[in-house]
């Protein structure tokens, strides 16, 4: 008899996962769990999330609760006799009283390997702070943040030049048959949950807009994962002439140079920008507020840089 399973979650993040359990017969999805339709975007319009879009496509059962806490959402869950709850980035922290109902429990996927990068960004965190490797995370879910024990583990590489966006999709897309393995697994008692080691952990909050400010006194390496590590959302920007513009580019490799951190210069027909410990960016794109993004050769051609000109933190 397939497992009757709840889904909850809200981002594109969370999508792959309910697709293959909708397309695995070992399993039913009795309902989607997610947050309500809220405004997004630069016009404020009122938007599903894509949990929900994916859910309507299926014609599965949506529910949207303000507030799962709620006596609403207990009722809704008592009466749908799910084996399982699946929650994947949904956004609410889930009372004990909710915990307690499905037979397996409510099962999390999380973007990291646990107990590292607990919390709300830990795919920014990681590449930010230079990790070689992250992974995925199936773990039953507790009164607490990212606490519960963990299910099972995979490993997986960041690529050298892998942007948070790019990491998130392989992420998610590896993780959906994951969830799919922890379920079975649980569901024949062959998995024991091993509770984290809390000596261990850190936190991945969320991003604040100012986190995007470029220093230029960091070396380049260190801003370069910066510029991969905020996208999409801050983004990595400095100040130009007064007015913010974000920036893409790479480490210069070799360059050396005695300019102040900052300072815009021309090395080897490229645009560059010099960066702490004698270290220098390649600027590769440039977009002025309110522009639309160039080419750093047509930000060269159309600024007409004076002699030390510099982008300033």
């Amino acid at each position: 008899m397939a497992l009757r399973i709840v889904f909850c979650g809200t981002p594109t993040f969370a999508v792959p996962s309910l697709g293959h359990l909708i397309q695995d017969r070992a399993f039913k999805v009795e309902a989607v769990i997610t947050q309500p339709d809220r405004p997004r975007g630069r016009g404020r319009e009122i938007t599903a999330s894509p949990v929900k879009e994916a859910a309507v496509e299926a014609g599965i059962q949506v529910y949207q609760p303000e507030k799962i806490k709620s006596y609403e959402a207990y009722e809704f869950l008592t009466e749908l006799r799910a084996d399982a709850v699946v929650m994947i980035a949904y956004g609410q922290i889930i009372s004990q009283k909710l915990i307690d109902l499905p037979r397996l429990g409510w099962v999390n996927l999380h973007a990291s390997l646990l107990p590292k990068y607990r919390g709300a960004a830990p795919i920014n965190w990681a590449i930010i702070n230079g990790e070689h490797v992250t992974g995925l995370t199936t773990m039953q879910i507790d009164s607490g943040l990212d606490t519960g024990p963990i299910l099972m583990q995979q490993e997986m590489k960041i690529g050298m030049n892998e942007t948070a966006p790019e990491l998130t999709k392989r992420l998610a897309d590896v993780g959906a048959p994951l969830v799919a393995r922890t379920l079975r697994a649980l569901d024949a008692g062959e998995i024991k949950p091993k509770p984290q080691n809390d000596s261990h952990a850190s936190y991945a909050r969320s991003l604040e807009k100012e986190d995007g400010r470029i220093d230029w006194s960091m070396d380049a390496r260190t801003i370069h994962r910066r510029i991969r590590g905020l996208q999409p959302w801050p983004g990595a920007f400095t100040t130009f002439r007064g007015k913010t513009c974000h920036i893409w580019g790479e480490p210069a490799p070799g360059s050396s140079h005695a300019l102040a951190p900052g300072t815009i210069f021309v090395e080897s027909g490229r645009c560059c920008t010099a960066c702490g410990e004698r270290t220098a960016l390649h600027l590769e794109f440039f977009q002025l507020e309110g522009r639309k993004r160039i080419t750093a050769q047509e930000f060269l051609n159309g600024a007409r840089l004076a002699t030390g000109e510099f982008f300033s933190s």
